[in-house]
């Protein structure tokens, strides 16, 4: 199945850690869009920082011609870009799942995810919509995520953990049940 291209929202350092993905399955990114004036018309790598987020010149080509991906970290602001597109695009953000990522196909994974290198996530686990699961995280099976939860570089959720909404788990952080 080939995936459709991708603008990025957001070209801080989430924003090139989902370049970096995208470009390693082979997915063209058209470009970012970011709100600070000062990254327009920049480069990251060979992608291009062409504008406002909130600018309905670039938003258009988002659900027919692209998807999307909200790469900010601020949990408040992804839940505010995520709506924008649901709202003015009818659309839901692609996930970003390094090839490095392990995924069971008996794992429930929602919409907008960032799954980083070398991520596991286990058989039954259930992880919602727009996460940030950084590099070398484990989510053992039955774990339950929901959505816009960060789980920081090395972090372990264990076999039956509930992480709830908007929770922020720091980086090398061990979760038992």
């Amino acid at each position: 199945m080939e995936l459709k291209p991708v603008i990025i929202i957001g070209a801080e350092g989430l924003g090139k850690v989902a370049l970096d993905i995208f470009e390693s399955n082979n997915t063209t990114v058209y470009c970012f869009l970011d709100e600070d004036e000062k990254l327009h018309n920049t480069e990251i790598g060979e992608v291009s920082v062409l504008g406002s987020p909130e600018d309905d010149g670039f938003l258009k080509f988002i659900g027919h011609k692209c998807d999307a991906f909200v790469a900010i970290e601020d949990t408040s602001d992804r839940k505010s870009y995520v709506s924008l597109l649901k709202e003015r695009r009818k659309v839901m953000p692609a996930n970003a799942i390094h090839p490095s990522a392990e995924i069971s196909p008996k794992a429930n994974l929602g919409h907008g995810n960032l799954v980083a290198a070398r991520v596991v996530i286990a058989t039954g686990a259930d992880v919602g919509h727009h996460c940030l699961i950084h590099a070398n995280s484990l989510i053992d099976y039955n774990a339950k995520i929901a959505d816009f939860v960060q789980i920081g570089a090395g972090s372990i959720i264990n076999a039956g953990v509930e992480i709830e909404e908007g929770a922020f788990i720091g980086s090398g952080v061990t979760i038992v049940s």
